[in-house]
Parts: structure tokens; C-alpha cells; sequence
């Protein structure tokens, strides 16, 4: 009765009572929730259903992410774990002696080629400055060989001039030992050092990793080091056969080391990363689900106001026209 009566008297004062403006309109005009007044719920349904939807798109890609970084992952697991038996023995050969002293320091910062992967390439650039610095004196003179963009895009900014080499795009395709050998030895051509830092993230598990640097000396400085201390390592154990010195067998020596250490560095690293990305996508997708469901619970509180707030105003109006 009283809606007949109200639809009755509507159609008598729908110039003077109802706006010409459309609702849609009206609706669209309210300003944000942010910039409301505390206490007033003027935020419009349809802007937070476009932002459920967006932060659904995300979540959909951050999982994806997630499941091609494990992916990969296991492939490469693999080949770390081989590629450690190539560099250990070196270690028990020739040592592993970061704090000798020299001149000529070269750093081989390896980090990746993209981002989203959590803070391993800070941690790589971090460590090449601290070398940096640590290595610094008036007869010194110290270089970055840079493996990776993203450690290029940090050390470009105030250290340019100190960028023997950089090689980008390691990660593109799979490397094997042949291609890493070829890197190392145009880095080998290319620069002039008495030692060679390289600073890696070793891979532990999925979500940890351990910054590295590993020592390969140039083939004088470990003969010099062997005649003042008496022993470097297990080098002198050996009886040199044929017709090649001892530096040259040195200098074969310190190539192949090289080479095979990079290998190792290059393939840790780029596991680490994966491990990293895993975790850093993980923790994003968790991250989206926590926001979805608070825009759901305001979604829901907001449309429940519209309701309401359109319900006490047909009670109102009919209460009005039957007073």
C-alpha cells in the first residue's frame, strides 16, 4: 500500500525531488576512502571491484613466477652440485689466501641479469665496495670486471671509471663449462691483475644464501708467496715432469683455476637467484592474498551501507507520504 502510494506520488514530484544527474554519475564523483572524512563511507563499489581485480591479476602472475623459479631451480641445482669438484681441488693445490698483499686487484662481481629476486645483487655490490675500499692505498689500484646488469646498473654510478669489462645476459641460455672458459680467458686477455676476486652468492637452500669471494692469484704472485712462506699448497708435493718450468705450469695452472672457479661462481649464483625469486614471489603471492580479502571485507562493507542507506530512504519517503 505504501509503495503503490509512494510510486503514485513519485511520479507527481520526480522533476523537483529526483536529480537529472544519473546514479552512475553520482557514484563516480565520490571522492576516495583516503580522502574521505573519518567516519564517512564514500568510496564507490566499483573502484574497489577494479582493484580486487588488479590485485587478483598480480597474484596470478606472482604464483606463476613462483612455479617457473622452481622450475628452474631444479635444473640447475643439479649441475651446481657438479660443478663443485672442479675448484676444490685448486683450493688444496695452489690455496686459497685472501689477504696476501698485492698491487693489481681485480673484483668479478657476478650477480643476475633481472630483478624480483629479493637482495642477493645488493649483497654482491655491497661486498665488491667493501673489497674496494679494503684493498685502497696510494700504490694500489684495484678494477671491477662486472658479470650481470644488475650489478652494472648499481657500480656504474660512482665507480665507472674503475669498469675494466662487463658482460651482461650470462643467463639468457644455459652456460656450459666451453662458453664460461671462453669468458674467462677474454677477461684474462683484458685486464692486468695480481689477483682476481671473485664475489658470488653460494647457494645453501631455497631460502638462504651465502656471499662468497673467492681468491685466484696470478701465477708471480703465487710463486713469490710459495719461496717467502715456504708452502702455499700442496704444489711443491709434486715432482714437475718434462720440459716446462714451474711457471709455466703456474701460469696453466692459474688459467684453468680461473675458469673453473667462474664456473662454479656463474652457476651458484644464478641458483641462488632462483632460490631467491621463489621466495620473493611466495612471500608477494601471500602479500595479495591479504589484500584481497581486506578489499573483500570493504567491498562487502560497502555495498551492505549502499543498501542500507537506500532502504532508509524509501522508509523514510514512504513514511513521509503516508504522514
Amino acid at each position: 500500500m505504501a509503495m503503490a502510494a509512494l510510486r503514485r506520488e513519485g511520479r507527481r514530484f520526480t522533476s523537483p525531488l529526483i536529480s537529472p544527474r544519473p546514479i552512475t554519475d553520482v557514484r563516480s564523483s565520490l571522492i576516495s576512502e583516503d580522502e574521505a572524512p573519518s567516519g564517512v563511507r564514500s568510496i564507490s563499489t566499483q573502484v574497489v571491484r577494479n582493484r580486487m581485480k588488479s590485485v587478483k591479476n598480480i597474484q596470478k602472475i606472482t604464483k606463476a613466477m613462483k612455479m617457473v623459479a622452481a622450475s628452474k631451480l631444479r635444473a640447475i641445482q643439479v649441475r651446481t652440485e657438479n660443478s663443485r669438484g672442479l675448484w676444490q681441488p685448486f683450493t688444496a693445490l695452489l690455496g686459497d689466501t685472501p689477504s696476501v698483499d698485492i698491487k693489481k686487484n681485480v673484483i668479478v662481481t657476478i650477480s643476475s641479469d633481472k630483478g624480483l629476486c629479493g637482495g642477493i645483487n645488493s649483497t654482491s655490490v655491497k661486498i665488491s665496495k667493501a673489497i674496494y675500499k679494503l684493498n685502497s692505498g696510494p700504490d694500489k689500484e684495484n678494477k671491477y670486471v662486472i658479470l650481470g646488469e644488475k650489478a652494472k646498473a648499481q657500480l656504474i654510478r660512482d665507480s665507472k671509471k674503475d669498469i675494466e669489462v662487463s658482460i651482461t645476459e650470462l643467463q639468457k641460455h644455459p652456460l656450459n663449462y666451453t662458453q664460461v672458459s671462453v669468458i674467462a680467458d677474454d677477461i684474462l686477455k683484458n685486464v692486468e691483475f695480481d689477483a682476481l676476486r671473485i664475489v658470488f652468492n653460494k647457494f645453501q637452500s631455497v631460502v638462504s644464501f651465502l656471499p662468497t669471494m673467492a681468491t685466484v692469484l696470478s701465477p708471480e704472485v703465487v710463486e713469490r708467496e710459495s719461496e717467502s712462506v715456504g708452502k702455499l699448497g700442496d704444489l711443491d708435493s709434486y715432482e714437475i715432469e718434462g720440459g716446462d718450468t714451474k711457471g709455466e705450469i703456474l701460469q696453466n695452472l692459474t688459467e684453468f683455476q680461473f675458469s673453473c672457479v667462474l664456473f662454479n661462481a656463474i652457476l651458484e649464483n644464478a641458483c641462488s637467484e632462483q632460490g631467491a625469486r621463489m621466495s620473493a614471489m611466495d612471500s608477494s603471492s601471500r602479500n595479495a592474498g591479504e589484500m584481497l580479502d581486506r578489499l573483500t571485507l570493504t567491498y562487502n562493507r560497502t555495498r551492505q551501507a549502499s543498501i542500507t542507506t537506500e532502504l532508509i530512504e524509501i522508509i523514510s519517503g514512504a513514511s513521509a507520504l503516508e504522514g
